[in-house]
């Protein structure tokens, strides 16, 4: 298939790369110094577009694939405020899109069993979770997207946490821990260098300690995930998360 890559930088690049390997063409690459080559005559040249440039330009990328009638996969986050906004504009003019927090298929095995574990410790209320997220110091925001999808499938499925906060390294000590209601779940965030992505569930009580985590090696994983998504969609219509594609249910 022929593809469109929205965001050229590191992700673009890995991106690129493994699309050639699954034998796939690569037939428009934007980045901040091309921008004007980003039209509707030369996004049609793809079966489908891979969104992964910065919360400033995702959303305007987003309405040039709806406006050209190309699918698009979006791996840029930063941009859930308007997520209702862009799925209606989606919906109505029967379009395509697939979102995700982060396409890795070890991460979204992650978020599945996040929500069964969840849902059983939920039942113990001698276990207090948190989660911790470890990130390369060039990641700007803080919590992660996948954090903070992590974070949403806990709340889902333990009636107590309502809605989580964040901390970010620096601001944390052990002799001065952060200080949380109840209802409240703690994301710690922490950047150092050369880590493309550690996440981790903490669950503790009085007696032990139980931790659910997720290392990423490299960002290859990330990359093969958009691949596959934009194989998925290239064909359909519609708004869709990374669920929809892995079907963990079915």
């Amino acid at each position: 298939m022929k593809i469109a890559l929205l965001g050229y930088g590191k992700m673009g690049k890995i991106i690129e790369q493994v699309a050639l390997e699954r034998k796939h063409e690569i037939v428009l690459k934007i980045d901040h110094d091309n921008l004007h080559e980003l039209t509707a005559e030369n996004l049609q040249q793809a079966d489908a577009a891979i969104e992964f440039s910065t919360p400033h330009t995702v959303l305007a990328n987003i309405k040039h694939c709806f406006d050209a009638g190309v699918p698009v996969v979006v791996g840029a986050t930063g941009w859930y405020n308007q997520l209702q906004d862009v799925k209606n504009e989606c919906l109505a003019l029967n379009a395509a899109l697939i979102y995700a927090s982060n396409f890795s298929v070890g991460v979204n095995i992650f978020f599945h069993i996040n929500k069964m574990l969840a849902k059983v410790m939920g039942r113990f209320s001698n276990y207090e979770v948190q989660v911790e997220e470890i990130h390369h110091t060039q990641k700007l925001d803080a919590p992660s997207g996948t954090a903070i999808t992590i974070a949403e499938g806990i709340i889902e499925n333990i009636p107590v946490k309502e809605a989580w906060v964040n901390a970010v390294s620096g601001q944390l000590n052990d002799d001065s821990p952060a200080v949380i209601a109840p209802q409240q779940l703690l994301i710690e965030s922490h950047r150092i260098e050369n880590v493309p992505g550690t996440h981790t569930v903490i669950y503790g009580s009085d007696v032990d300690t139980i931790e659910f985590k997720h290392t990423a090696h490299n960002r290859s994983g990330f990359a093969l995930g958009a691949v596959l998504a934009a194989e998925w969609i290239k064909d359909r219509k519609g708004f869709f998360t990374a669920a929809d594609l892995f079907n963990f249910n079915a």
